[in-house]
């Protein structure tokens, strides 16, 4: 859940890219670190796995604004894509404030992005949260490569719900600040409405008087 610093007058959100192994989870983070402002990024932290990669590092997105007179500030994690590594990925996605499911569009990695999905919706249920009341995108990636699935047939099977989607190729950047920027804004909606709801039931709250 979100972080707030009142004497920084900064509140922080935690994203997690998620998705099978070498999808394209690691290149998005390392495209977005390299295209902020170095004043606004912190130190890329990587955690190398035998196959894989975890990592993360927060920065503030200028672009995005301010919350209710706070600085923003996202964290992004990546979490590691091989089943072996279940707690490694249960435990990136405590505190969660909004997902990226990065999906590979190639057809030989079909099941391992449906099998990927699941986890994320059973790991998510270790919380008591539910993937379909979390900001969340879905971003196909690796659209420049030869024997890819039609997008009608990868919306089919990983985003039936309908939530925003992108195309991407993240060796390139295209379409990866774009998936970025539509979680950030999902969580900036869907902070202000609880906090508008959090609102309204304080105030609705009976007040007893003493006597």
């Amino acid at each position: 859940m979100s972080f707030i610093n009142l004497m920084a007058r900064e509140i922080t959100f935690k994203v997690v890219y998620y998705g099978p192994g070498l999808c394209g989870k690691t290149t998005n983070l390392r495209f977005i670190h390299g295209q902020a402002n170095e004043s606004a990024r912190g130190r890329m932290v990587e955690l190398a796995t035998e196959e894989d990669r975890t990592l993360f590092f927060d920065f503030f997105p200028l672009e995005l604004g301010e919350v209710r007179g706070f600085k923003t500030r996202l964290q992004l994690y990546t979490v590691p894509g091989q089943i072996q590594y279940e707690a490694v990925r249960r435990l990136v996605l405590k505190g969660i404030d909004g997902c990226v499911f990065v999906a590979d569009s190639q057809f030989a990695r079909a099941d391992a992005n449906e099998v990927s999905l699941e986890s994320l919706a059973e790991n998510l249920e270790e919380y008591g949260r539910k993937l379909n009341e979390l900001p969340y995108v879905v971003q196909y990636n690796k659209r420049d490569l030869p024997g890819i699935m039609d997008i009608e047939e990868l919306r089919a099977a990983l985003n039936p719900t309908g939530v925003p989607e992108f195309e991407a190729c993240a060796t390139t950047g295209q379409g990866v600040q774009e998936t970025l920027q539509a979680v950030a804004r999902l969580i900036f909606v869907h902070h202000r409405e609880q906090s508008i709801r959090s609102q309204r039931s304080n105030s609705a709250e009976p007040v007893t008087q003493k006597t």
